[in-house]
């Protein structure tokens, strides 16, 4: 048996299977709860699965798939063994896991292929040193005059009264 642990909270890893079984087979893993059986998990998110013929993907590949559909790094991908693969395959992300730690215990005909990790950001910055960035360095805005000017509620207050007076000049 091929037993793979996930840890609790994995984030950005992707794991690719092949499915060793009929069109029909594999296109019945796409009814909910179906892949949950073959990968002996519960409670996995659909929507973090992907299952397809490879033949789907026509001129772009897995390779092309996974390196401009998934954003996993070209270092990782060997385009000979990812073009070699026909038939059917379960894409399972990270997320799909919800969080949670899990091992999986893989149906016989459930080959993984390989686990790849997405490109991350790094949002980790140095401390900036440019003047613009100190404190008060930016543009000051003057006070602006707090006391509101009343002209043009004035004309409006005109301009209503005038109104008035011609409808009521009209009905009389």
């Amino acid at each position: 048996m091929n037993d793979l642990n996930i840890a609790p909270y994995e984030r950005g890893v992707l794991r690719l299977f092949h499915l060793d079984m009929r069109p029909e087979e594999a296109k019945f893993l796409r009814e909910p709860g179906a892949v949950d059986q073959v990968l002996g998990v519960t409670g996995l998110d659909a929507e973090q699965i992907d299952i397809f013929p490879v033949s789907d993907l026509e001129d772009l590949g897995l390779y092309g798939y996974l390196l401009d559909g998934c954003g996993i790094s070209d270092d990782q991908l060997n385009r000979e063994k990812l073009g070699a693969i026909e038939g059917w395959v379960l894409v399972v992300r990270s997320a799909a896991f919800r969080g949670r730690e899990a091992t999986l215990t893989l149906d016989p005909r459930v080959r993984l292929v390989g686990l790849f990790t997405e490109a991350v950001t790094n949002w980790s910055g140095g401390k900036i040193e440019t003047e613009s960035a100190l404190p008060f360095s930016g543009h000051q805005i003057l006070e602006q005059d707090t006391n509101p000017r009343r002209i043009g509620s004035a004309i409006l207050a005109v301009a209503f009264v005038t109104v008035i007076g011609g409808l009521l000049w009209m009905i009389l």
